[in-house]
């Protein structure tokens, strides 16, 4: 049972009590209202004006301004993603840069440990759920080609807006828009990447081209990308390990928007996006000596057994009504979506008789989504959000062999929910809702494999055979917040909010120790989360803030009982803060800087311990600077630092999953481009441009010889685009 305070049960009611004055004869809306509005922090870094920008955000359900948000929302516009691409093409290494609260890149096709604020994080794309929480296999934040996105929203906190899977928050993938300006435009682009360390066989390339218009009433936007990676090399010049490695990877993506305007109020539109990135090397891994700096993992040259390692496919699909102003002034979105989405990991001795693990996904879902706009007095106005999600679900992970590690797991989610946006007046915000999740999974017959225990050699669990069965969850979800607005120099808001997730079902299914599935420790996770934030403008200066406290009675941790993976049931607390600000030094520098720290534990029978690395990342500094020189010229660069994270000690001489201790580093980046002729732009980007020679957070935590692997070296990328 969800226990609710007396407080937040009281601003429910009245807020709901406002949305029953709902008028009739008064269709203003709250965005209309809104138009003034100014945006709180993280403005465009190549924006030649000192404004705060409005910002429009959609991902949590109803387009809105960023301002009047009673949660921690970090956005990335178009230009911002410009700039971390040409540093870096994968997707978790400019999250990684970008969003405070969100844990450091891998450097690896595996996102694993990047948790939001200590949580996992719900990956999405216009909406459509890429992460796999059935079984979590860390690989949906590279689940499409950046050069598509047309922006980025992250939500931070638990949040049960769109589900299961999002208790740390969760970030939308928003894909590019038409250009209705013309009846067709468009850009190609061709460039080449390779390390400055040790160049040799390093080089990469990349191609892409887009198409983009308007014709009557229908528009379009067409696009496809290819790269090759080259091999990856540490400032020593070594190749890295290609165990999850960028080295080698063939990337493919293409991509499609069509959208017939039937009138001023209707509109369809159709999405398809293709991905696909596997890793094609003549390398093999040479473990490493943990804990000795001069001894990583590398690549040497070997034949690699099994087929390629990656994704070789993510199809995502979906077909979208809008409707304005239809009957009561109700605006209507209905999308129908799909995705189907397979990855392979390498072959390896983990499971008896050796093995290559692919994880397959297929989802097919339903949303619909209505708002409706009020007006009770010129004090009370507002618009409910409403609706209802359906999805359906079915994972599984099997071995190339045909031998099924976890069974089809079939998930059906049947969610209505409510949003309430209620005005008090121009600068009162209180933002209420509620969302039932209904969840049945359905678990066949299946017969377990063993699994191989790295303490002693043996392999244990196999050969069990389990009966399957019908799992069901339920639970109500409550959010609730509250933000003013008045002041420019400090607009406060305070917040509270639920998320529900089925936490790696799949882990417990492939290690079941009972013949019969509903025996086994399978439950789901609620965690609360308690947030108090503001933001602000002084002059040339903007800046932001959030402190939050995150709990559950039942924990998802990943962790190690006698040489065998569990996940711990523990009760855990997480907590931390953030603290983001930017100034305009001169009409053509800016500098900017943000600050994220995050600590948890979990709560054992007699004692309290530190969560380990694969949930609580190290505190996260970044600064920058962006010069522009000319007009069309831009400099961007980036600093990445961390003090470190040692909260654990060795275990008989050694450290276990989760815990190694994680030394403080120092690394700078470099991002510029210039455009002349107003349409021919020359962009170059280098990561690690100081060469430091430095391991990735995730080797360090992970404590595995075989995993010991250092960050990129200097690394070049210089690409040529022509608009058209």
């Amino acid at each position: 049972m969800i226990k609710i305070s007396p407080l937040l049960f009281m601003l429910f009611m009245i807020s709901s009590i406002s949305a029953q004055q709902v008028s009739k004869t008064n269709t203003t809306t709250t965005k209309d209202q809104n138009i003034k509005s100014q945006d709180t922090i993280l403005p465009d870094h190549s924006g030649t004006d000192n404004e705060l920008k409005e910002i429009v955000v959609s991902a949590s359900r109803q387009p809105e301004i960023l301002n009047e948000v009673p949660s921690s929302v970090t956005t990335l516009s178009k230009k911002q993603l410009q700039q971390q691409l040409n540093i870096s093409s994968n997707l978790s290494d400019i999250l990684g840069a970008s969003v405070p609260g969100l844990g450091f890149s891998t450097n690896r096709t595996q996102n694993l440990g990047q948790t939001l604020r200590g949580r996992r994080v719900l990956i999405m794309i216009d909406g459509i759920p890429q992460s796999t929480p059935l079984r979590d296999g860390a690989k949906d934040m590279r689940s499409l080609d950046p050069t598509v996105l047309d922006r980025l929203e992250v939500i931070k906190g638990a949040t049960a807006i769109y589900g299961n899977g999002a208790d740390g928050g969760l970030i939308n993938y928003i894909t590019k828009k038409a250009n209705v300006d013309k009846a067709i435009s468009g850009s190609t682009e061709a460039g080449t990447n390779f390390s400055l360390v040790k160049p040799k066989g390093t080089a990469g390339f990349f191609v892409s081209q887009l198409f983009t218009g308007k014709v009557n009433k229908i528009d379009y936007v067409v696009s496809g990308r290819y790269e090759e990676t080259g091999l990856y090399r540490d400032a020593k010049g070594r190749v890295l390990s290609p165990e999850y490695g960028m080295n080698d990877l063939r990337n493919w993506n293409a991509y499609a928007k069509i959208g017939y305007d039937i009138n001023t109020n209707n509109r369809i539109e159709l999405m398809y996006n293709y991905f696909n990135s596997t890793q094609h090397t003549d390398y093999i891994a040479k473990a490493g000596v943990y804990g000795n700096f001069d001894s990583p993992t590398t690549g040497i040259k070997g034949q690699r057994p099994g087929v390629p390692e990656g994704t070789p496919y993510n199809h995502n699909a979906s077909l979208s009504y809008t409707g304005k102003n239809l009957i009561g002034n109700t605006d209507v979105n209905a999308t129908l979506y799909f995705q189907d989405y397979l990855t392979l990991i390498n072959y390896s001795d983990f499971f008896e008789n050796n093995g290559q693990p692919a994880t397959q996904s297929k989802k097919l879902g339903f949303r619909l989504n209505l708002n409706t706009p009020y007006e009770f007095s010129s004090l009370i106005s507002g618009n409910i959000t409403y609706g209802l999600d359906i999805l359906s679900d079915i994972t599984d992970t099997h071995l190339t062999d045909g031998r099924l590690v976890i069974p089809e797991m079939n998930m059906t989610n049947l969610a209505p929910y409510f949003q309430l946006k209620n005005m008090f007046g121009p600068n009162l915000v209180l933002k209420t809702g509620l969302r039932l999740e209904n969840v049945n999974i359905d678990v066949p017959d299946y017969t377990t494999i063993g699994i191989r225990n790295y303490v002693n050699g043996t392999y244990v669990g196999g050969g069990i055979a389990v009966n399957g069965g019908a799992l069901d969850f339920n639970a109500l979800m409550f959010n609730v917040g509250l933000r003013y607005t008045k002041w420019s120099l400090f607009k406060p808001f305070v917040s509270f909010s639920q998320s529900f997730s089925v936490a790696d079902l799949g882990l417990v299914l492939r290690a079941a120790k009972e013949n019969t599935v509903n025996n086994t420790s399978i439950k789901a996770v609620t965690a609360n989360n308690y947030e108090f934030g503001f933001s602000g403008a002084l002059d040339k200066l903007s800046y932001e803030g959030a402190v939050y406290y995150s709990t559950s009675k039942l924990g998802a941790s990943y962790v190690y009982i006698d040489g065998n993976p569990q996940i711990s049931r523990s009760p855990e607390k997480i907590y931390g803060f953030e603290v983001s600000a930017k100034y305009r030094l001169h009409s053509k520098i800016d500098i900017g800087a943000n600050y994220s720290f995050t600590e948890g534990k979990r709560e054992l029978t007699d004692k309290k311990v530190y969560l380990g690395g694969d949930r609580i990342n190290p505190p996260k500094l970044t600064a920058y600077t962006v010069f522009r020189p000319l007009e069309n010229w831009s400099v961007f660069l980036q600093m990445i630092n961390t003090s470190g994270r040692d909260k654990f000690e060795p275990v008989n001489g050694a450290y276990t999953y989760g815990t190694g201790p994680i030394k403080s580093f120092t690394a700078f980046n470099l991002s510029s481009s210039y455009t002349f002729k107003e349409k021919s732009t020359i962009r170059f980007g280098v990561e690690n441009l100081f060469n430091k020679d430095y391991y990735s957070v995730i080797s360090q935590w992970q404590s595995n010889s075989m995993n010991y692997v250092k960050e990129n070296g200097t690394r070049l990328t210089i690409s040529f685009a022509q608009a058209f």
